[in-house]
């Protein structure tokens, strides 16, 4: 898989809680979390991925991977998933760098 661009700017929230099963009301507070959620994991991610720890970018990638797909952020699980699968298979030619930047930028696209 390459890595996607992903832009979350413009959520529809009514459109997302359809998605999801649940009530539009919710899903500010279910982004936020998200959000809040995401800066130390991505923060842990980068150091992971500076060091070659594959456990723990495995264990990183698998967190965003879910939080991402729960909410229908499909770009970000999909390259999360990737990075997951790659970490666990100790894969060194994978360009966790990139991967990371691009879940990043994405991340930062999710309106607060």
């Amino acid at each position: 898989m390459s890595i996607l661009t992903a832009d979350y700017s413009n959520l529809n929230h009514e459109e997302m809680a359809k998605q999801i099963g649940l009530k539009p009301k919710h899903m500010p507070m279910l982004i936020a979390s998200f959000l809040e959620e995401a800066s130390p994991t991505l923060e842990a991610m980068q150091s992971a991925i500076a060091s070659h720890d594959f456990d723990a970018i495995r264990l990183r990638a698998h967190s965003i991977k879910g939080s991402a797909g729960n909410l229908r952020f499909n770009e970000i699980y999909e390259m999360s998933k990737e990075m997951e699968h790659s970490a666990t298979e100790q894969n060194k030619a994978f360009e966790y760098k990139a991967y990371f930047e691009a879940i990043k930028k994405a991340i930062t696209t999710i309106p607060a």
